[in-house]
């Protein structure tokens, strides 16, 4: 199959991941344009294949982050499998795994020996902490890392437990700097002409995304812990409630706050001495939020962003999954697609926030593919007709 040429038109990765971290990031390669050829186990292939909810006994979870891709199902520890997988990756760009650090090593795919082999290949690895560290033999899962990270420290109510994040961020984090790190690879290898390695640990993404709760944690000494929605730095930078229920207000300056004091009828509050700056508003953000609901008490969340809105406050309303999938904005942008899935259905999924330029907009070019659904034509590739069965 024909897709648009995107700007990774030209790039062949072979994937042998599976689940999410791995998949979400080779979706991300293919959505822009490179051929992703998706190398399963021949037992039930991906793992996510097995998970719910089914459409026609279709996985959702599945279809969600392999669209885009072939499928061929490969034994690793068959020799002519490995016959075929050592076929493709003579001509690949990318090699991506998931696997448990080591099991790669086990299968006698180590970096030196296909370094050797491949000297332009990139290889990127996804594991839960790394290629090296005293925790590299461990499994993980999302859960894990976000409680092993300290995301889940600082996620939750104020005076609550800690609290996992409602998507898996921690799989979807590591997906995302391993689309990076590839990227950079391949670019450092049109200047070199050799390929190199990406090693991404799960836990090491967890800890870059705490850039606020570690620098505040160095610089004062207070241990950060769950604060709700509000910010531990700017004031009022806050979820509301209003007459009907809820409204975000982001207000990072004094110039913003005069403008909030003004739109909300309330002047008195600009010279307020607990309000005057960004400290007194933080260190008095118990009776800001008060007299901020007190005021927004009057109105509907509707009735707030328009006057919001024309004040040019930045806000927005509490949205639930399906307000953003019936949101005029969203789908301008194609940040819906429907992807084909069971006996001629569809299924709406989220779409590729990488724009570039006004002639590539990334979609769903094919479905998901069914397990080994390109055994064929692969096999006719990359052996000739002499392993097809």
């Amino acid at each position: 199959m024909t897709f648009p040429q995107g700007p990774l038109a030209g790039i062949t990765v072979i994937d042998l991941t599976r689940v999410l971290a791995g998949p979400y990031c080779t979706m991300m390669l293919a959505d822009l344009g490179a051929r992703v050829i998706k190398i399963e186990n021949p037992d039930g292939g991906d793992d996510s294949r097995q998970v719910g909810p089914f459409v026609d006994g279709e996985s959702a979870y599945f279809a969600s982050v392999n669209r885009n891709k072939s499928s061929i199902a490969l034994d690793l520890k068959n020799a002519d499998d490995r016959a075929v997988l050592d076929k493709m990756l003579a001509t690949a760009d990318v090699l991506v795994e998931n696997f448990r650090a080591g099991v790669m090593e086990k299968l006698g795919y180590t970096w030196d020996t296909l370094r050797s082999r491949h000297p332009r290949l990139v290889y990127a690895s996804i594991s839960g902490f790394g290629q090296t560290g005293p925790y590299r033999n461990r499994p993980a899962y999302d859960m894990v890392v976000q409680a092993m990270g300290g995301l889940m420290s600082v996620t939750g109510e104020l005076g609550g437990n800690p609290a996992r994040v409602g998507v898996s961020i921690g799989d979807i984090g590591a997906g995302l700097y391993a689309t990076i790190g590839i990227q950079a690879a391949l670019l450092q290898r049109a200047t070199t002409g050799v390929g190199e390695r990406v090693d991404i640990s799960m836990l090491d993404c967890q800890v870059a995304l705490l850039e606020n709760p570690i620098a505040r944690f160095s610089a004062t000494g207070n241990v950060p812990k769950p604060l709700g929605t509000r910010h531990p730095s700017i004031t009022p930078f806050d979820m509301f409630a209003t007459r009907d229920g809820f409204i975000v207000i982001a207000v990072g300056n004094d110039a913003l706050f005069a403008r909030l004091c003004t739109a909300l009828d309330c002047p008195e509050w600009i010279d307020d001495p607990r309000f005057v700056s960004v400290p007194a508003r933080n260190e008095h953000h118990v009776a800001l939020k008060s007299c901020m609901e007190a005021r927004l008490a009057d109105g509907t969340t509707a009735d707030w962003e328009v006057i919001l809105g024309t004040a040019g406050v930045p806000h927005g309303p509490l949205n639930g999954v399906p307000q953003i999938m019936d949101n005029p904005h969203v789908a301008s942008r194609n940040m819906l697609l429907d992807v084909g899935i069971g006996a001629g259905k569809t299924l709406r999924v989220s779409g590729n926030p990488v724009k570039i330029g006004d002639k590539w907009d990334a979609g769903a070019f094919r479905r998901a593919p069914s397990l080994d659904q390109d055994r064929h034509p692969l096999l006719d590739e990359f052996t000739g007709h002499e392993m097809r069965s």
